[in-house]
């Protein structure tokens, strides 16, 4: 969840500070689902989430039913940046676009690298997402010596981050077709445009009846159903400067309940998760290293350097006050990745449980270590920065 301005009337501080508290709930139910599931109740604990409950888990509702609200959210805020943020003017857009297209394609071919041939190889798409709740928890944990420049470039970023997750997951993570199904859900979506377009319908009734039904076409066509919650977002109406306009308020009404709901919940179901005691031992498998390092090392070096040819080939320019030290220490917090990434577990490793499991495990030891590196990396940086500034004056 992202956004580089105003926001309903929430300033960019407002939201970062409602993110820091969405990135620590998240990190205290993960501990205390870990916790759980590694206690003496552990057995019932993680067999709840497997509970049948009619025709899927109770974990499989959560990933393919709540997170398609989550995925609501993120289409909503994309189209707000396309129409008025960041990604509304091509020059400012060049530099979290390269960024991200770099942060996502060096991590990937790194897992690659490593993985290539093998029965791990689906796992490419887990080290190229971003948590943007952990990485603004982060930033924000520095307080006001961090640029708003670079607050606005790092959830820029993250909102491509996003996107290009979900084209990832539609095109690769997507299962035989069942044509009847998806074609039903892409008339669904055409009918819901021409609601917004020609008949310029502003009701919201008729777009959650069409969301709910497209939704549920796409659960049987083959292709993941959280990109129905995608799709409804772009047909919500969405007027320029208008904060009332349905896709406006939409976003904002669920700002809070994706963040310290939803979210929380699907990181209850996912890191309830048993660990071994050689657990250790996985860190040298090629689909951990891949993990590790696709993380670690690909997101920063992945984002620095695209975005450092794009400024040099005059595609773009740094933004104001941030330098490439800065950018850099964005980068490394660009390795925090929790919701997508383990997100994206699920669908590359459908049905292995050590492969989830150790997967899911490697993703917490990779954020844990980017959030740490890249926070105190930044703390030193924006130090020196500071003062500089003081022995000028």
């Amino acid at each position: 969840m992202k956004i580089g301005r105003i926001l309903s009337g929430r300033t960019l501080r407002g939201f970062m500070e409602s993110e820091k508290s969405g990135g620590l709930t998240l990190i205290v139910c993960t501990i205390i689902s870990i916790l759980l599931a590694n206690s003496g109740i552990g057995e019932g604990y993680r067999g709840f989430w497997e509970t049948q409950a009619g025709s899927h888990t109770i974990a499989d509702w959560i990933n393919d039913g709540l997170m398609a609200i989550f995925f609501l959210l993120v289409g909503l805020e994309l189209i707000q940046e396309i129409y008025e943020g960041e990604l509304s003017n091509v020059k400012r857009a060049m530099l979290p676009i390269s960024g991200a297209l770099g942060g996502m394609l060096i991590p990937a071919a790194i897992y690659m690298s490593l993985n290539f041939g093998t029965d791990t190889h689906a796992g490419f798409g887990i080290p190229m997402a971003t948590d943007i709740a952990f990485a603004l928890g982060v930033l924000s944990l520095l307080g006001n010596r961090v640029p708003i420049s670079l607050k606005v470039f790092l959830t820029a970023l993250a909102v491509i981050d996003d996107l290009g997750a979900i084209i990832v997951i539609a095109l690769f993570y997507t299962t035989s077709l069942a044509w009847v199904y998806l074609l039903a859900a892409i008339g669904i979506f055409v009918l819901l445009l021409l609601l917004n377009k020609k008949f310029n319908v502003t009701n919201l009734i008729p777009y959650l009846i069409g969301g709910v039904i497209m939704w549920y076409c796409m659960l049987h066509s083959g292709v993941h159903a959280t990109i129905a919650g995608v799709l409804l977002a772009i047909t919500i109406p969405f007027k320029k400067g208008d904060p009332k306009c349905l896709s406006n308020k939409m976003q904002s009404a669920l700002h809070y309940p994706v963040a310290f709901a939803i979210l929380p919940i699907f990181a209850l179901a996912n890191t309830a998760m048993l660990i071994e005691g050689n657990w250790d031992q996985s860190i040298g498998e090629p689909f951990a290293l891949g993990i590790i390092l696709g993380l670690i090392v690909g997101k920063p070096i992945g984002i620095t350097l695209f975005s450092f040819i794009s400024v040099k080939t005059g595609l773009c320019a740094l933004p104001r006050g941030v330098k490439w030290k800065a950018l850099l220490g964005a980068g490394m917090l660009g390795g925090i990745g929790f919701t997508m990434s383990i997100f994206i577990t699920l669908l590359a490793f459908k049905g292995n449980m050590h492969y989830i499991n150790e997967s899911k495990l490697m993703i917490l030891l990779a954020s844990l270590a980017s959030g740490i590196i890249g926070y105190a990396w930044l703390n030193y940086v924006l130090k020196k920065e500071e003062t500089k500034e003081r022995v000028k004056e």
